[in-house]
């Protein structure tokens, strides 16, 4: 069919001819406007509620969650996690819309709003309940959670739980998963489907194991002389017919916080022949953001496997905590695996379909490189914003307009993306806060003189406390400068800027002497050294009981030796060690069997 002719005015024609210039102007002064983002970086960028207990805020006010659930929905991400009065979700993994929601009712004496979820699909229904040691928590229910839309299903939920968990089997049976001890076991039980009532008593899961596995040990040197270890938060995962049964172990305040698996041949583990992995399903006791415990397994709609846990903070309260994710799945074995090798760097997202590829492998450029900032408060220096720990930070003096911080990468980068984490110095605000916003401008420039706008974020209104932007075409650059424009609360304060690309240099030298000494007195120690690559920044040591299965993996900056403490006693162990720079990782080490 033919369209008629029409015609424009010469008055529109100009305006639409001054609006396209308008716009060609905007995208070539900011390159990376609208960069459609194909990773993300932990700890995930979510807004975070601030601890309600005025008891945990003596050393100052913090944000603060952990116990984190997604499952996926209907093909969308559903996050639930401790303490935030609502939940989230997304259909991507990272753009996340928050749903504020009370669960409590008049009857619960409780500021808990919820503490460690339990999340459910059951058929065509969501549930949720909170950890209570009472009888008169409600179970609730949804058809529709992207609109908030609930109701009771049971008013009290009489069995309750701490740290509860729901598994449906493929024959449509309901069973919850409960315990947080450092005395007794996780426990499993069956639900009616009809009236979630209790079917029969509780069967013991999984005690911890410290004598023979020696990540299990509490402390952050697993050396168990504080307390014993603690298992908490389960979640299960069916794959091929076996019964994967997840925990969270040895301490949630710990770099090596940890969830382990253990595997069965049915869903309640009474008289099931089980067998524990050896090392942690999901470890990360090294890099800037530490700690993969207590979580939840679930599935892209790809199919493909992810995990999420709990990372810590744990400097203003030990229960100042963050939230990250990483990919996981089953190796042709089905042994579960969990990759947080380069754990808190860019890693793909979903949609870029490249699940077993990790990241795009952007390197760190900024680490312990010159600094210089607008202003500093006390002895929240400069540097401690480069020097990836989470638990340091820098503070401006105020949160004034036009404080800043500026990185220098030393030479002339490659920068694919930077990630801005706010610290909380002297924050006002207690519980969640649904209407607030950080503000920013990002600049950069090759010579420190001359300055271009790299990302501008001045009129933001979102609530972005671990912002991460890639830029949608990379830009070569010398120094990068954040300037504030507004913070939510408190002063300008960063644990890490942190900026993401390639160094253009050249990659660091292999490691050439891995040496591990495992002890006789206790196998689960070793002691290991190895030779130091002068152009390196960093190692990731990468270890298992299997040559072909080396998935757990630690990342040490600085240091040319490792007292490793995690083993199965009764295994041998394979080692293989590589070193970082900001070009790119080494050739690994020859790998090394250790008896």
């Amino acid at each position: 069919m033919r369209l008629p002719a029409f015609h424009l005015s010469s008055a529109l024609v100009a305006t639409l001819r001054s609006a396209w210039v308008l716009l060609c102007i905007f995208f070539l002064s900011y390159p990376n406007a609208h960069a459609q983002q194909q990773t993300y970086c932990n700890p995930i960028n979510v807004d975070y509620g601030y601890t309600p207990f005025e008891s945990f805020t003596q050393w100052g006010k913090h944000r603060a969650t952990a116990d984190p659930v997604i499952v996926n929905y209907k093909g969308i991400f559903y996050l639930f996690s401790t303490n935030q009065w609502g939940y989230w979700y997304s259909s991507d993994m990272l753009h996340w819309k928050f749903n504020e929601r009370k669960f409590l009712r008049p009857w619960n004496h409780t500021n808990d709003e919820l503490c460690a979820p339990a999340v459910g699909i059951v058929g065509d229904t969501m549930i949720v309940i909170g950890s209570t040691y009472t009888n008169n928590f409600t179970l609730w229910m949804s058809t529709n959670p992207m609109a908030n839309e609930w109701k009771p299903l049971v008013d009290s939920f009489e069995i309750g739980g701490w740290d509860p968990a729901f598994f449906t089997d493929d024959d449509g049976k309901l069973y919850m998963y409960n315990g947080s001890s450092n005395s007794y076991p996780l426990y499993g039980i069956e639900l009616n489907r009809s009236t979630f009532k209790p079917i029969g008593t509780r069967t013991p899961m999984y005690l911890l194991q410290s004598w023979r596995y020696g990540w299990q040990r509490f402390g952050e040197n697993m050396d168990n002389t504080f307390l014993d270890p603690f298992i908490e938060g389960s979640w299960m995962t069916k794959h091929h017919g076996k019964y994967y049964f997840q925990y969270g172990a040895p301490g949630t305040e710990m770099s090596g916080y940890a969830d382990g698996v253990v595997v069965g041949d049915k869903p309640l583990f009474d008289g099931a022949n089980i067998t524990p992995q050896s090392d942690p399903l999901s470890f990360k006791p090294g890099g800037f953001s530490r700690g993969a415990g207590h979580g939840s397994t679930f599935q892209d709609n790809n199919g493909n496997y992810w995990h999420i846990s709990t990372s810590i903070i744990c400097v203003k309260n030990t229960w100042e905590r963050r939230m990250g994710i990483w990919p996981a799945g089953f190796d042709k074995d089905d042994v579960m695996w969990c990759n947080t090798a380069f754990g808190d760097y860019p890693r793909y997202l979903p949609s870029a379909n490249k699940h077993n590829h990790g990241g795009p492998g952007w390197m760190l450029l900024n680490y312990k490189k010159p600094v210089l900032v607008s202003s500093t408060y006390g002895s929240f220096t400069a540097n401690n914003a480069v020097d990836e720990s989470i638990k340091t930070y820098w503070s401006a003096a105020t949160a004034n307009k036009g404080e800043w911080i500026q990185t220098d990468l030393g030479n002339i980068a490659t920068v694919n993306a930077i990630q801005i984490n706010y610290a909380d110095q002297d924050a006002t605000f207690m519980g969640k806060q649904t209407n607030i916003y950080h503000q920013y401008i990002l600049f950069y420039s090759t010579n420190g003189k001359n300055w271009k706008v790299l990302i501008d974020k001045s009129n933001n209104t979102t609530d972005i406390p671990h912002d991460y932007v890639e830029l949608q075409k990379p830009i070569q650059a010398r120094y990068i400068k954040l300037e504030n424009i507004h913070m939510p609360t408190g002063k300008f304060a960063i644990s890490g800027l942190r900026v993401f690309g390639n160094g253009n240099g050249q990659l660091p030298n292999a490691v050439q002497d891995l040496i591990i000494l495992r002890t006789e007195k206790d196998k689960r120690s070793a002691y290991i050294k190895w030779s130091t690559v002068n152009n390196a920044y960093a190692y990731n040591l990468y270890y298992g009981t299997s040559p072909d299965k080396l998935y757990t993996s630690i990342m040490l900056y600085d240091l040319n030796e490792y007292w490793l403490k995690t083993m199965d006693s009764k295994k041998n162990y394979y080692f293989t060690i590589e070193a970082i720079n900001e070009n790119g990782v080494s050739i690994k080490h020859p790998v090394i069997k250790v008896e």
